[in-house]
């Protein structure tokens, strides 16, 4: 009992020559079949290095393109020869180039000889398969495909979408029933002669050269006419990441290899010269019996996707930034907002610093600038100060400030003055608390030393902000924390909404407050928002504040005047 390899060869031609002598030393014959676009010298050399191996032949060269029919041309030329050259193979090995054998190969002819009869290929019907990626399972059968998918992108798409709007099918040949699965397969002599001495090959051919990507489903959908005694899996270790692309092998993945238990592997680095070496060696001759299980490494490349595709939260890469939504979330902690409290306090944010223990930045989006606490002009992750740098990307400013200060709460202020090119970001970030006093952007207007009718602008503006941002935070999308107050509501009953503020943040134990900041007085602002009115503007987000001084007030402060016009 015989095993014979076809290599399908286009590039690394120096490992392809290692890897084929190395089988055809061990009685294993070996057709190479050589893209026809590598150059004749080269060609002419490589065959020259391997004219000392008498059971090393060359097949007709094809143009081969990946794809397309032209790879399912070179393993039928190769195959052909393989079984009329050497008729006592009974295992036909398709291969590439680029592939490494990872067991000694007489355990591959003991394996194979206790299965004389098995076919090891990937066959799988196009329902039952959750690996395809590009949109084209059923399609790829009832549709034509004469264009490279690779080179001329939009003329395969047009003629797709052709084909779609005028619902063009192909007819799939009697007895077909179509099949998908790796290109990569060990079969018996019995089934590939059956299969490329079939009377209606011309007419297979002919339907699977207008297929797309052939060589995963010529010989998986064929292989079903001529054998029964199948097992749906390939004995080669071959990965695929999210995008359909293959793993590549690297020196560092020896101990990988090892394990998965496979006689051999693809797609191997050129230049691993630790694999290719130690692998290729007599040193590497040792019998397992071992059972090929590639899902014994599953879990590990399971993991490199999610890390690659999703990775830690709130750490951005050069694989997963540009795609929205890969960011695993925004932010890499948990943090607050609060909208309105400095406006209401005079000295919310010691007051809060003191009462949670966390760290209380003021206005950090700021358009005069950003206002770290302690007034730092650099922060954590050497974070300046500059607005200009803030504002040319605002939420990688917010994201840097997060993961730079891991371990430890940070808080913020927030408002309509501010770049509100955060404000759906926060909203749709589950890291974020945020608790908001509406209307309080009006409480430094009713104390601005300015004309009423530049007041009454400015707080229609703002307004129209907050509004904006509060739908929002209001919307479906919004994963953040939200509390909203409006101004009346929270003037009211503060101490209520602030005990609520320090429950959530939980920095410290939870404990009641015995120190309450000191509000503003808010001595006929009822009146301000009256005069608002009736100069045109509607405040709305503030609540029903009377016009009168009914409301709760801790404290007056002697406010600045304004002139009516």
């Amino acid at each position: 009992m015989s095993v014979g390899f076809v290599m399908i060869v286009h590039t690394a031609l120096e490992r392809a020559e290692q890897v084929a002598r190395h089988w055809a030393k061990h009685d294993c014959p070996v057709v190479i079949h050589v893209d026809r676009k590598v150059k004749r010298r080269d060609f002419n050399d490589f065959v020259a290095q391997l004219a000392d191996l008498g059971n090393v032949k060359f097949s007709q060269r094809f143009s081969c393109e990946w794809g397309t029919w032209s790879l399912v041309e070179a393993s039928q030329a190769a195959s052909e020869l393989l079984l009329k050259e050497f008729p006592e193979v009974r295992h036909v090995y398709l291969a590439s180039g680029s592939c490494l054998p990872l067991r000694p190969v007489q355990e591959l002819k003991d394996y194979l000889a206790e299965r004389p009869m098995t076919n090891f290929i990937e066959s799988v019907t196009t329902e039952d398969v959750p690996w395809t990626v590009g949109g084209l399972d059923e399609e790829r059968f009832s549709l034509r495909f004469p264009f490279s998918w690779k080179r001329r992108r939009r003329l395969f798409d047009w003629y797709v979408a052709f084909q779609r709007r005028w619902k063009i099918k192909r007819k799939i040949p009697d007895r077909l029933v179509p099949h998908l699965g790796s290109q990569w397969w060990c079969l018996t002599r019995q089934t590939l002669t059956a299969i490329l001495e079939d009377p209606d090959r011309p007419t297979y051919d002919r339907y699977f050269s207008r297929v797309w990507i052939p060589d995963e489903s010529y010989y998986q959908t064929l292989v079903r006419l001529y054998s029964t005694n199948i097992e749906s899996r390939s004995l080669t270790l071959s990965k695929f990441d999210f995008q359909g692309k293959p793993h590549i092998f690297y020196d560092d993945h020896m101990q990988l290899l090892r394990r998965s238990d496979c006689f051999v592997a693809r797609k191997i680095w050129p230049h691993a010269e630790k694999l290719y070496s130690g692998f290729l060696s007599d040193d590497a001759s040792i019998f397992t019996g071992a059972e090929p299980n590639p899902a014994k490494i599953d879990r590990i490349f399971s993991k490199a996707v999610e890390r690659r595709t999703k990775g830690r939260p709130g750490l951005y890469m050069q694989s997963r930034f540009p795609n929205e939504g890969w960011e695993n979330g925004m932010t890499g902690a948990p943090y607050a907002v609060f909208e309105g409290f400095s406006e209401l306090f005079e000295d919310f944010e010691d007051w809060l610093a003191r009462a949670v223990g966390a760290r209380v930045h003021g206005h950090l989006f700021a358009p005069d600038g950003v206002a770290y606490a302690g007034g730092q002009k650099v922060f954590a992750g050497a974070l300046g100060d500059s607005v200009d740098v803030r504002d040319y990307n605002p939420r990688a400013f917010l994201t840097n400030l997060i993961w730079n200060t891991r371990g430890e709460r940070q808080c913020f202020q927030f408002g309509p003055r501010d770049n509100q090119d955060i404000s759906w970001d926060i909203a749709k970030d589950a890291n974020a608390t945020i608790s908001v006093i509406s209307g309080a952007w009006a409480v430094p207007l009713f104390y601005s030393n300015a004309n009423f009718s530049e007041i009454r602008k400015e707080a229609a503006r703002l307004q129209r902000i907050e509004a904006k941002h509060l739908d929002a935070l209001r919307s479906f999308y919004a994963k953040a924390r939200v509390r909203i107050w409006t101004l009346a509501d929270f003037v009211e009953n503060p101490m209520e909404p602030l005990q609520t503020i320090i429950d959530e943040l939980g920095v410290r134990p939870s404990h009641r407050l015995t120190e309450a900041p000191r509000m503003v007085s808010l001595e006929g602002f009822g009146q301000f928002l009256q005069n608002l009115k009736n100069q045109g503007m509607q405040p709305h987000l503030m609540g029903d504040f009377p016009v009168s001084n009914t409301l709760n007030q801790p404290g007056k402060r002697t406010r600045k005047p304004y002139l009516v016009k």
